[in-house]
């Protein structure tokens, strides 16, 4: 991983770096051990200036909210010379994506498990008024237990519903999009709630299948690929494969989990209560969300959190002050997604 800049832990009072973990377009990730207590801690850092937009403050935000043993835990943000750093509980175990490719699909069994928790995590969620709006593979950690437990990470994309406007913008990442995020248009908005159990279908097919719902192979080499894809979505055009066997059940689940309107899709409460969703399922699971746990004594307040945040826009202040923003941010993924869509609907 190469950076012109000094390692950012160097001679830091509380945490070391162990190793780089990965890195993106927003900035790169370090395990580190916080010195006092031997804990190992993931950091993600953000170069200082232009980076920390609204919604790197808005993810932060979010995220220090959720306490949750599905939810990676938000520890504090600070500073170092040359980056806005966001401390966070470490998942030993890696990603969903990594998981679900080594083991080349799931069976059915465990991917209930862990659809399970997935569910668990994100009707807390939404119960605290959090729609995530980029719920994937690669955003879903595990621990280290040798039934792994599944730990939500990401929330760059998410939105408050108190705080913050409604869904109304183009955002995630375009495999696991919902219909109505496609056809969103300026000055519209969507339910980011159910647009996220869209997502989650996606998921559960994944883990099932290990192949995404709207791709097929034949469109490796072709330069129309994404709108192929995007005509699908929005056509619900996904078929299981004849060597995948899975219960009828779970194909029952997935086909009311993947519906182009969003007014017809399963509630969280519906997939509650589905006998897919519901065999095994561990005593006290769904019941857990009605007691929310309190936030890990000394916790950052939201005005310590926003005052780092807008210190550590400084270093390019006057970059930062004629960035014109808008509520169609979007990564590289996105810019592509947009380019291929056909607006002559």
């Amino acid at each position: 991983m190469q950076r012109d800049k000094p390692e950012p832990l160097q001679g830091h009072p509380r945490y070391e770096k162990i190793r780089d973990l990965n890195s993106g377009t927003f900035g790169f990730v370090q395990l580190a051990r916080d010195k006092s207590t031997g804990e190992l801690i993931a950091i993600k850092f953000i170069e200082r200036g232009e980076k920390v937009t609204k919604y790197v403050e808005r993810e932060i935000l979010n995220h220090r909210d959720l306490v949750h043993p599905h939810i990676v835990q938000f520890k504090e943000v600070f500073l170092t010379p040359h980056y806005l750093a966001i401390a966070m509980e470490f998942a030993s175990g890696g990603d969903m994506f990594e998981y679900v490719v080594r083991k080349n699909g799931l069976k059915e069994d465990e991917a209930r498990w862990f659809f399970q928790q997935l569910i668990v995590g994100l009707d807390y969620c939404h119960k605290m008024g959090v729609v995530n709006r980029d719920i994937k593979l690669e955003n879903t950690l595990l621990d280290s237990s040798p039934r792994p437990l599944v730990k939500i990470c990401d929330f760059g994309y998410s939105k408050h519903e108190k705080f913050q406007s409604a869904p109304g913008s183009r955002v995630g990442t375009p495999a696991y999009l919902a219909p109505e995020v496609i056809l969103t248009t300026r000055g519209k908005t969507y339910d980011g709630k159910i647009a996220d159990i869209w997502s989650c279908g996606v998921m559960l097919y994944v883990m099932l299948v290990g192949a995404y719902p709207f791709e097929r192979p034949e469109d490796k080499h072709d330069n129309q690929k994404l709108q192929k894809m995007i005509q699908r979505i929005l056509h619900v055009d996904y078929h299981i494969p004849s060597h995948v066997r899975l219960s009828e059940d779970c194909k029952d689940l997935l086909k009311k989990v993947l519906v182009a309107d969003p007014s017809k899709r399963l509630t969280i409460d519906g997939i509650y209560s589905h006998p897919w969703y519901t065999k095994n399922l561990p005593p006290g699971v769904r019941e857990m969300n009605e007691r929310p746990q309190p936030p890990p004594e000394g916790l950052q307040s939201k005005e310590e959190i926003a005052r780092i945040v807008t210190e550590s826009r400084k270093a390019g202040a006057a970059a930062f002050n004629g960035l014109q923003e808008t509520d169609d941010y979007i990564d590289d993924a996105m810019d592509s997604y947009e380019a291929s869509l056909d607006y002559n609907e």
